[in-house]
């Protein structure tokens, strides 16, 4: 049965949803399952470098204040998502409905602002690193965790609170969107354009950016080191210490690819179409809009697997928290990796 949005025209008030129970069902199972998956990983993620002495270095302060924004958008938000979704309707109160729109601007924004300083961390790492500690110490890492939260807070609340994304719009809003029992996250013209400048565009261009010089630069070490095999042991190892090469080259393209991809294939519907609707006299469909917020969600539910379960490191972490080692005295000072 199609989807229709709960909406009664004459008083203004959200029926009850018309979705069949056979649709319903996978939707809540489909949900459910990303919702755990969202806290599971990340609770993982936060555990294993808080736990472990030997994780406790700057990058991976970064990678745990990351896991904690996706953990509580995991716990905050997707849950409250997920009834609205399937049910077409707001059960929560006005008031919540400011708030967990507030807190979805903020933690989604997070999010995609720790993984841009992550790439700022790398690229110093990857292009600079004798003088890598010095230009990322441990002011600069608290000054990054802090702007991520802190500016995500300020543009998400004050957006919402201060009814910024209502500015202008307001008779229209309250004409066709807004009615009693309905939560949606509405953007004028000028919000539609600055939100997803501010939450995805420029964040994604200097991902892009970056990595793409962390990728020439990584290509160039690769030769150096190759080139430097051929002179010292030309007569011995050559065929492997050229497949070695390229098999660097293909670990980082395939990094890379992976970081970038899961970036932009999640957000990038979501923000395109929050830039564009409102030039189109908002004619996109509410059920596509939430669709596409579930699919920018799932980068939360991906940013685990994607930054910690290609180390092997996490993988052992992984298999000492399942069977409960992590209990046993001196466990945090286990060697997760050779040095």
């Amino acid at each position: 049965m199609p989807a229709e949005f709960c909406f009664d025209s004459l008083n203004g008030s959200c029926e009850k949803s018309s979705w069949a129970l056979g649709i319903r069902v996978p939707m809540y199972t489909f949900m459910v399952c990303t919702i755990l998956t969202t806290v599971a990983g990340n609770l993982v993620v936060i555990i294993s470098i808080a736990h472990f002495k030997q994780l406790h270095n700057h990058t991976n302060y970064l990678i745990l204040s990351m896991a904690s924004v996706d953990l509580l958008l995991g716990v905050m938000v997707m849950p409250f998502s997920m009834v609205r979704s399937v049910e077409h309707c707001w059960y929560f109160g006005n008031f919540f409905c400011q708030l967990h729109s507030s807190m979805d601007v903020m933690l989604s924004t997070a999010s995609i602002f720790h993984l841009s300083f992550i790439s700022v961390d790398r690229y110093y790492a990857v292009c600079d690193p004798l003088r890598y500690k010095r230009k990322i110490n441990s002011l600069v890492i608290v000054s990054m965790i802090c702007l991520s939260w802190v500016g995500s807070a300020i543009f998400g609340f004050g957006v919402i609170f201060l009814k910024l994304n209502l500015m202008g719009s307001e008779q229209f809003f309250d004409d066709h969107i807004n009615c009693v029992g309905g939560c949606f996250l509405f953007f004028n013209k000028t919000t539609g354009v600055l939100s997803p400048l501010i939450s995805f565009y420029i964040p994604g261009f200097i991902m892009l950016s970056i990595y793409g010089k962390i990728y020439s630069i990584a290509r160039r070490q690769a030769r150096a080191i190759t080139d430097a095999a051929y002179q010292f042991q030309c007569q011995v190892g050559i065929g492997e210490k050229h497949q070695i090469s390229r098999i660097r080259e293909r670990k980082a393209a395939k990094t890379l690819g992976i970081v970038m991809g899961v970036f932009l294939v999640c957000w990038s519907p979501f923000f395109f179409c929050t830039a564009t609707d409102p030039f189109m006299n908002y004619a996109i469909p509410p059920i596509l809009i939430d669709a596409l917020v579930w699919f920018g969600y799932l980068n939360s539910t991906f940013n685990p697997m994607v930054y910690a379960f290609f180390y092997k490191w996490f993988r052992r972490a992984l298999k000492m928290i399942v069977s409960g080692n992590v209990f046993h005295p001196m466990s945090s000072r286990t060697k997760l990796y050779s040095d």
